[in-house]
């Protein structure tokens, strides 16, 4: 296959703001040429003057001045305003309508796996990287990473041997607190499981997320759901598919947007399980879906009604010493790249 339009892989370590401005110079060419002059960047920017902003910025230097220092050289990498660069990496917190998908699949064993499709903007496709960062101070990561936007929302694993994938969730309940992708990088520093949950249930939340946490060593795999109101942790027992939307049984209650597409994926996320009758299936023959073709699990198409397409497919298996894991950025072919952790 030609090289064109495949994921990459880059280096960065440094203090925050040292990693921040890589990650911004990194970003930089295709956020000037095509992020800021489209629909989704105009309708965050128009939140310039939401009161909520200027709350969520102090919460986040006060209680986290590393990923605030890390957002200051992200900007200046970028060479944008800092304000435009928050702004953005609040953008779900702000616009229920953020344009962020993805779709996860959980299969828990005595080596749980943990497979998540990425699903962002088709125009980032071929500039978007997998980046093992060694922040000062910090724990060690490798996580996909889109330009503009700091780690923490995608999918990653850390050297504390923590495995997490993210979903939107396009939330009506967003409040003031602190930004969703900001307590997504915090997890980052978290040394275990537990140490992971305790923060998501304790923090001044603004916006709403999905995220399945894994950890080496451990059996557990996690499906949390958090919104600005409330925080549900579920021990998943059984092959589970989640999507964009809001399914734990205690949120029943929480205002949300569900997507045609997000209902579908999900939709047949679960009957493909059901067909698996309760065996482990191949996560890959569920991510790589394109059964229902308006609204595949699987989104290539240009006119993807959420403006969506899936940028790489990740597979951990988690194990008692190691994680093994594999990420694709096309169906179908061999793995761009295969990782693993050993701790």
């Amino acid at each position: 296959m030609s090289t064109d339009n495949r994921l990459g892989f880059i280096e960065i370590a440094g203090t925050p703001d040292e990693v921040g401005i890589q990650l911004g110079r990194f970003g930089r060419e295709i956020a000037h040429r095509h992020l800021i002059i489209g629909h989704a960047w105009a309708s965050v920017m128009a939140f310039r003057d939401d009161p909520r902003v200027a709350v969520m910025r102090r919460m986040v230097e006060s209680r986290f001045p590393a990923y605030w220092a890390e957002l200051l050289g992200l900007a200046a990498g970028l060479d944008l305003s800092f304000d435009d660069v928050f702004l953005w990496n609040c953008r779900g917190d702000l616009w229920a309508l953020a344009p962020d998908g993805c779709t996860t699949v959980q299969i828990p064993g005595n080596e749980p796996i943990l497979a998540h499709n990425e699903d962002g903007d088709p125009g980032f496709r071929g500039h978007c990287a997998l980046a093992h960062v060694r922040p000062e101070g910090g724990i060690a990561f490798t996580s996909f990473v889109y330009p503009a936007s700091i780690p923490g929302h995608t999918f990653a694993a850390t050297e504390a041997g923590l495995v997490q994938t993210v979903n939107n969730i396009r939330s009506r309940g967003i409040g003031v607190g602190l930004p969703r992708m900001v307590l997504g990088r915090a997890l980052f520093d978290c040394r275990s499981l537990d140490a992971a949950v305790r923060l998501l249930e304790t923090a001044e939340r603004a916006g709403a997320f999905h995220m399945t946490l894994a950890q080496q060593g451990d059996q557990r795999l996690l499906s949390i759901e958090f919104t600005h109101t409330n925080c549900t942790v579920v021990v998943v027992d059984r092959p589970q598919c989640h999507a964009n939307h809001l399914i734990h049984q205690d949120m029943a209650g929480e205002r949300q947007v569900i997507t045609q597409s997000s209902h579908s994926r999900q939709h047949r996320g679960d009957a493909l399980l059901a067909e698996a009758g309760g065996t482990s299936p191949d996560p890959l023959d569920i991510l790589w879906d394109k059964a229902v073709s308006p609204l595949p699990i699987y989104r290539a198409q240009p006119d993807d009604p959420d403006h969506e397409n899936t940028l790489a497919t990740a597979v951990f298996r988690i194990g008692a010493q190691s994680i093994d894991w594999k990420v694709y950025d096309h169906a179908g072919i061999a793995p761009r790249f295969t990782m693993d952790l050993c701790c």
